[in-house]
């Protein structure tokens, strides 16, 4: 017979998984005797699961909504939250949306009557953003592997899939990266391993659906301070292509023919000042001066280029461009 502590675990499994469990049926599926199952319960019962017993030829037990959620005691707003999170998990990247449907309907069935309610007028339908191409999705073993090297602090060796390979043109056999993982991140619908590469000595950052682990796990080490201090910030700078600095790698401004409350809500993180009812000035940043001059001039308003020299060059730059392409004539050969 299994230890009591193991029995009581797969007694609450077995009640989370249907609505109504015969006694007996539970007796068999646990190999124990019905008189033990009696005494189960009430073990249970005493933890705080609201079991109730039915009765009628297969007499058995029920596990019930009670007035709180046990064990950990969830009160309204967390068992709201956790349920709303719960709904929108199929959309994390994370491979883990079956789980979440399982796991949602379990914490549901065990809610209070009146957060059963809110839930069910609450039905959250998680959209991924449309993309140029399908993002796979992590496989939960290798977040949970990730995730515990990054905890225990051991250096992690693993097979890397470079963006070029493909099913019919495998990348070339390479060797194990070798690396201190420091976070795991998830931006844009894709996770992220931030660490320490080892042979470049370099900090990286690693799409984690493209990663196969290798086991063992390498020794322990002593974390380094991550540049900046906040991964947040780190890993928005990387994404920017920014040179270390945090910032955009170009950054200028411009005063816009717009009202500064319909400007700001397109702008992100730029920073804009109203200057009257009709005119403000924006600062912008972007990954190049040509793609700044492209975003400002989505605003549709006349503009004056403050600075700096390089934005005024991409504005003239994109303007032959805009010319040529309005004239029809190809600019990749020459003219006549």
């Amino acid at each position: 017979m299994p230890k009591t502590s193991a029995r009581l675990l797969s007694l609450l499994s077995l009640l989370q998984a249907r609505r109504d469990w015969p006694g007996a049926l539970l007796a068999e599926r646990l190999d124990i005797s019905p008189r033990t199952v009696r005494r189960d319960v009430d073990r249970l019962r005493e933890l705080g699961y609201p079991i109730v017993a039915f009765k009628g030829p297969d007499g058995g037990y029920r596990l019930d909504a009670g007035t709180e959620l046990p064990p950990l005691l969830f009160d309204d707003e967390q068992a709201v939250a956790l349920a709303v999170a719960l709904q929108i998990a199929t959309a994390s990247g994370a491979g883990i949306g079956e789980a979440a449907v399982r796991a949602l309907a379990t914490v549901r069935q065990v809610m209070p009557a009146r957060l059963r309610h809110r839930i069910d007028t609450l039905q959250v339908t998680a959209v991924e953003r449309p993309a140029s191409r399908s993002v796979p999705q992590l496989d939960s073993g290798v977040l949970l592997t990730l995730g515990a090297t990054v905890h225990a602090c051991e250096v992690l060796r693993f097979d890397y899939t470079s963006a070029t390979a493909t099913a019919t043109a495998p990348a070339a056999a390479a060797p194990p990266r070798r690396v201190e993982p420091h976070h795991l991140v998830t931006w844009g619908g894709r996770w992220y391993l931030v660490a320490w590469d080892l042979d470049r000595e370099d900090w990286r950052t690693f799409r984690a659906d493209r990663i196969t682990p290798r086991v063992p796990t390498g020794p322990r080490f002593v974390p380094r301070e991550l540049p900046g201090g906040d991964v947040a910030a780190f890993v928005a700078a990387r994404f920017r292509g920014a040179d270390g600095s945090g910032d955009w790698p170009c950054r200028g401004e411009v005063i816009l023919a717009r009202p500064a409350g319909d400007v700001a809500r397109y702008t992100q993180d730029g920073v804009v000042e109203a200057l009257g009812p009709q005119r403000c000035r924006v600062t912008l940043g972007s990954w190049s001066w040509v793609g700044l001059a492209a975003t400002l001039g989505r605003f549709d308003a006349d503009m004056e280029v403050v600075g700096p020299a390089e934005l005024q060059d991409a504005f003239a730059q994109l303007a032959r461009r805009y010319a040529d392409a309005a004239s029809g004539r190809d600019d990749t050969t020459p003219a006549d």
